[in-house]
């Protein structure tokens, strides 16, 4: 689980394609001065795992279904990476609850900037403009940022001078891809309001019975 807090500005030393895979090389000091095989890294939102460390470099395959959902299979020698480890249990949330699944990957559509910060407008994926809500979380690239605007194609977040300096976003212009990662709760909560527990109402109005009165009535 991670927060949506960047760590560190890490880069990509090198991709091997392994066809419907991939492995990738990135540097990232900080990040890897306390991990090692087996341990997780979000990179740009998407949650890897370790598979070899070595002088502030980390190695981490990348499957399909990451490669399809995830902007990860665009990246190459050279691309800037938001990195961040995994929250330590008992330490301060400070961004939201992110498990690095990415949801999918939207579009900056337009970009706005002042002397105060900047706003983008981010272009949905179907299907997901239903789990946001104005003032709610939304993780993109790994980064946790406040819904501005909420709409079913789009959104709008504003970003502060220091999230521009330290992460991806700083660079980032419409056209570009970005991973998005829903607030999970949202899921949750739409999961549970389509399916009705045993023994309460069903959404016709019926009653569902318990286990112990299924057994009665056999």
């Amino acid at each position: 689980m991670f927060t949506g807090i960047v760590e560190e500005l890490g880069e990509v030393v090198a991709v091997e394609d392994r066809g419907e895979a991939a492995r990738l090389r990135l540097r990232g000091p900080r990040v890897t001065a306390d991990v090692g095989h087996g341990d997780s890294i979000a990179v740009n939102g998407v949650c890897l795992t370790v598979v070899e460390t070595s002088d502030g470099v980390f190695t981490a395959d990348v499957m399909a279904e990451t490669l399809h959902r995830s902007g990860l299979g665009a990246l190459r020698a050279g691309s800037p990476v938001n990195l961040e480890r995994p929250m330590a249990l008992g330490g301060r949330l400070d961004g939201h609850l992110v498990q690095g699944h990415v949801d999918g990957r939207g579009t900056i559509t337009a970009r706005n900037d002042a002397d105060s910060g900047t706003e983008i407008t981010v272009g949905l994926p179907d299907g997901l403009g239903r789990y946001l809500v104005e003032k709610g979380s939304i993780t993109v690239d790994g980064i946790s940022l406040t819904v501005v605007e909420a709409g079913e194609a789009h959104f709008t977040v504003s970003l502060i001078p220091t999230t521009l300096a330290l992460t991806t976003l700083g660079t980032k212009q419409p056209g570009d891809p970005v991973n998005l990662e829903v607030d999970v709760l949202a899921k949750y909560v739409e999961r549970l309001m389509g399916a009705a527990p045993t023994g309460r109402e069903t959404p016709s109005g019926s009653r569902t019975p318990h286990q112990g009165e299924r057994e009665e009535a056999r």
